[in-house]
């Protein structure tokens, strides 16, 4: 088995990201920072497909209203409720509005996470 600090260089990360996002926007520039160049997905051009969204939720260990981007004017234009929502309806509101997806969410071989604030990016590290 390698030591620590060679498993981590080694790690692959992936960043669900932003541009126009300032979180997601300072967690990339903190990847570059430890000297890591992480596979890039902006999904909003490319969003994730519903498995691959349960999947992350269920390797974060939580639900799908924790990555709900609950400040979004189109959650309550739909009607959207953090308490009553199904999960399949919060699912199925986030593939039809990835703006709906908050971000960034960072994936490595061991975990994932909703990276807010900026600074926990640091945990995966």
């Amino acid at each position: 088995m390698f030591p620590r600090k060679m498993r981590t260089l080694a790690m692959t990360i992936t960043i669900y990201h932003n541009p126009k996002c300032q979180t997601s926007r300072n967690v990339l520039g903190l990847l570059r920072d430890a000297g890591r160049e992480p596979r890039i997905i902006e999904y909003l051009k490319t969003p994730p497909s519903r498995a691959e969204l349960q999947r992350l939720v269920k390797r974060m260990g939580g639900k799908p209203a924790d990555i709900v981007r609950w400040k979004e004017p189109i959650a309550a234009e739909i009607g959207l409720d953090k308490d009553t929502s199904s999960e399949d309806a919060l699912l199925d509101a986030m593939m039809q509005h990835p703006i709906l997806i908050n971000r960034p969410i960072v994936v490595t071989d061991d975990a994932v996470k909703l990276c807010r604030p900026s600074e926990t990016v640091k945990e995966l590290l």
